[in-house]
């Protein structure tokens, strides 16, 4: 999709420093993270949120992706949080699906 930066990273068009991609999604440093480690995991695929997310069984492969940036980042044993934010009242700053992967200390709840 035009000026999506997502799409564009995902492409490989944009600067974003990579952590894991494949064929269908790929996942890279928020650039302004919440936690030590915060990653997004975004479809290759334009979506505009995680409601589009279930079809071609992407939202399982979003989650897969997450859990092996988690264990990659060593946050899998202690814990990390896996957060999707849909529309701007969640917080969604950018209108391309992303699975957040906040870790590295303790997370309060409730988040906000």
């Amino acid at each position: 999709m035009a000026d999506c930066i997502f799409c564009e990273i995902a492409a490989g068009r944009a600067p974003a420093l990579l952590v894991f991609e494949d064929d269908q999604v790929v996942a890279f440093e928020d650039i302004e993270p919440r936690a030590p480690v915060h990653v997004l995991v975004v479809p290759r695929k334009h979506l505009a949120d995680a409601r589009e997310a279930t079809q071609d069984g992407l939202l399982p492969r979003l989650f897969e992706a997450a859990h092996t940036v988690a264990a990659d980042r060593g946050v899998a044993g202690s814990g990390y949080r896996l957060v999707f934010n849909v529309g701007a009242d969640a917080g969604q700053a950018v209108d391309h699906a992303h699975l957040h992967v906040l870790g590295g200390r303790p997370l309060r709840w409730p988040p906000g």
